[in-house]
């Protein structure tokens, strides 16, 4: 009686160990979890044996992701920064929609006297621009470009998408706070000061994002002497050059700072032992909670305030 070749099986076919997810292929090397046939092209090293596909992902879904210590996701980092890229390109669309229509401008621009009946233009402001200066926008995006880039791996997407919301927000609030209706005299001269004059642009949010810097440099034990000398000049800059909304560059920049503080010293829980283990849902509280005193602020400005239009 001939021995079986190498290319020949032997037993019955329900002897015949077979790859669950290839049956047109023969295996005797089986998965050290689950114990079934595995192919070479489904195998994957394990700490002890291989296993097979199935197991690794599923796996894969009971481990718990790395964070960064303010609650990024650790393998984000080094990635695109998806979420900047979104806004730069949302910015540039509106930018080309208000260059085509002046309309566009009127219904997304922040104007303190229409925010209460049109709340939309607290954050819409933050995506337009001022279509008679290239410059704006330029900067603007140069700067979210870079502070995204560094940002919101550090943050997470979600984080950093509330950062960006929350001080183009604060921006717009205090751009609010600081602005009155004008008095007969005034009225008389022709000067309606801030209370009817449109802010448009992310000035406020990239603020924010200077001031998260800070923050979170200082907590990582990093430098920023540069950072400060960037806001320093801009700070100026909003003084000299007419034109510019410094309410809203103060305000962002205010926000951001309260923002940063929250992502670097809250999420952290003390354990038994004395260790502390991150718990990133305080992060979302304490932000809706700075979301809310900002719109208590509009509340309370909007309900004091006796506009004469």
């Amino acid at each position: 009686m001939s021995e079986p070749t190498a290319y020949e099986q032997t037993g019955t076919p329900e002897e015949v160990p077979v790859c669950p997810r290839h049956p047109d292929r023969v295996s005797y090397v089986r998965c050290q979890r689950c114990g079934r046939p595995v192919c070479t092209e489904c195998q994957r090293p394990a700490a002890v044996g291989v296993q097979c596909v199935d197991c690794v992902r599923e796996g894969a879904k009971s481990v718990r992701q790395g964070r960064t210590i303010f609650g990024g996701d650790v393998a984000a980092v080094g990635g695109r920064p998806l979420v900047t890229m979104t806004i730069i390109g949302i910015c540039a669309l509106v930018f080309l929609g208000q260059m085509a229509s002046p309309r566009v401008t009127n219904e997304v621009a922040f104007v303190p006297y229409l925010g209460d009946t049109e709340p939309w233009r607290f954050l819409t402001s933050a995506f337009a621009h001022s279509p008679q200066q290239i410059l704006h926008i330029l900067f603007n995006m140069y700067a979210l470009w870079i502070m995204g880039g560094y940002l919101e791996p550090m943050l997470g997407r979600a984080r950093f998408a509330a950062l960006y919301l929350i001080t183009a927000f604060g921006g717009s609030v205090v751009y609010l706070l600081l602005a009155f209706p004008h008095t007969v005299d005034e009225l008389n001269r022709g000067d309606f000061g801030a209370w009817e004059t449109p802010a448009v642009g992310a000035s406020g949010a990239v603020f924010g994002l200077f001031g998260a810097f800070l923050i979170l440099q200082r907590r990582l034990g990093r430098s920023a002497a540069t950072m400060y000398a960037t806001i320093g000049i801009n700070a100026v800059i909003g003084f000299v050059i007419p034109g510019i909304a410094w309410q809203a560059h103060l305000g962002g920049f205010l926000v951001g700072l309260a923002c940063a503080a929250v992502f670097a010293y809250l999420g952290k829980r003390p354990e038994a032992g004395g260790t502390q283990r991150a718990s990133f849902a305080i992060h979302w509280i304490a932000l809706a909670a700075i979301t809310a005193v900002l719109v208590v602020l509009v509340v309370a400005k909007y309900f004091l305030t006796t506009s004469p239009i």
